[in-house]
């Protein structure tokens, strides 16, 4: 233990009192002071000690009606402080102007519960697809998952960084969990569930790297294919794999524009199919010529007797799938790249399929050659009948020539 640097001593006075002396030295100063009782002394020595270490401490003594936790609370945001532009008192008029606290609680489980509820309108109304829905709520049934019984307002922007970031995303993955949550809290603020979103300031990251050219097939493959097709009970499938190669409809059996478009919009007589906003996956009408060697398959198999999806479409399209290793947009992929090599343009492209002439560029152009184009829009059924529609390839225009 540090010894004190002062001493209290009995000292024997001239008259022949007894006192009790206080005997050092303060900054320098020599300090010597007589009191009758050794109590009196020891407390005087305690007070010059105490001056001496608030001293030495950059401590001082001061009278203040705040409590012991309000002045730790100070001098803890004083010492966040320190190397501030601005003093206490601004940050503090900021917070208060501009800080909202939550109206009321909630726990994260029935934020999301809410949240779902107003999605589930937005597909019964068409703005939403049933395949975005689905991984919305995936999503955020693993964000209950992570914070059981926590309330929403309690979730930091770090925590929720670190969800972002488990397992070792590819930063394809992280942005689009990212953008679900991002979309959860605004949806959440506007509630007063939350004073702020906390993901505003989680960024997006950057993906570098391309997609390379998309998988497509060859006229060859596209001819046994439908060669193929055609054996399977009669034909009965025929016109969902027709659609789906020589017009480019979006062919997925789960969620895909195939299954929600009628047959009357499927125009023989005017040699047109209409996507309407509520069939197509980006919400938007477009018109999809139907070529003539399309015309030949749904003249061969007519829709009031073959309809787009039979009753047993997903177990024998897995099969065939199987058997001539399609991916999931095979066929779509094929028939844009087709399109283009056989009309050089890319903005018609575009049109026929639904997507803008970047994407178009990126992945489809100068996969094909123009001779098996022409191979690719010739392959007629073998029960052919005579086309409804004249030969519509030469009124295709080119909009824009490739580059």
């Amino acid at each position: 233990m540090q010894q004190s640097a002062f001493t209290v001593t009995r000292f024997l006075n001239r008259n022949g009192a007894i006192s009790w002396r206080v005997d050092g030295r303060l900054h320098g100063l020599r300090i010597r002071r007589n009191f009758k009782t050794r109590e009196e002394a020891g407390a005087e020595r305690a007070a010059i000690e105490a001056k001496a270490a608030q001293a030495a401490s950059n401590v001082r003594s001061a009278s203040t009606f705040l409590t012991d936790d309000q002045l730790r609370q100070c001098e803890a945001a004083f010492r966040r402080l320190t190397d501030a532009p601005k003093p206490l008192a601004f940050y503090l008029d900021y917070a208060l102007a501009n800080y909202r606290a939550p109206e009321r609680e909630i726990t994260v489980e029935a934020a999301v519960t809410a949240y779902l509820a107003s999605k589930k309108k937005e597909e019964a109304q068409g703005m939403l697809s049933t395949c975005q829905l689905k991984d919305i709520r995936i999503r955020l049934q693993n964000l209950v998952a992570a914070f059981p019984g926590k309330s929403l307002s309690e979730l930091s922007r770090d925590a929720l960084s670190a969800h972002c970031q488990r397992g070792k995303p590819k930063p394809k993955t992280f942005n689009n969990r990212r953008g679900i949550l991002f979309t959860f809290f605004k949806f959440a603020f506007c509630k007063d569930w939350v004073a702020a979103n906390p993901l505003e300031k989680v960024p997006h990251l950057r993906i570098a790297h391309r997609r390379g050219s998309a998988a497509t097939l060859s006229a060859e493959q596209a001819t046994q294919l439908m060669r193929h097709v055609e054996k399977i009970e009669g034909g009965a499938f025929v016109p969902f794999f027709a659609l789906a190669l020589f017009a480019g409809i979006r062919p997925c059996v789960r969620s895909g524009e195939i299954l929600k478009l009628k047959p009357e919009s499927i125009r023989l007589d005017t040699g047109v199919i209409h996507i309407e906003p509520e069939v197509s996956k980006v919400r938007m009408k477009r018109n999809v010529t139907i070529h003539p060697n399309l015309a030949a398959w749904l003249t061969a198999y007519p829709l009031d007797r073959f309809p787009i999806i039979p009753a047993n479409l997903q177990h024998e399209r897995a099969t065939i799938a199987k058997a001539f290793d399609l991916s999931h947009d095979i066929m779509r992929h094929t028939f844009i790249s087709m399109h283009v090599a056989k009309f050089r343009s890319m903005g018609e492209a575009a049109l026929q399929a639904g997507n803008s002439e970047s994407i178009i560029r990126k992945h489809y152009l100068d996969l094909k050659t123009a001779a098996e184009a022409e191979q690719f829009f010739g392959i007629m059924p073998t029960a052919a009948a005579e086309p409804v529609m004249c030969d519509r390839s030469a009124e295709v225009a080119p909009l824009h020539q490739a580059a």
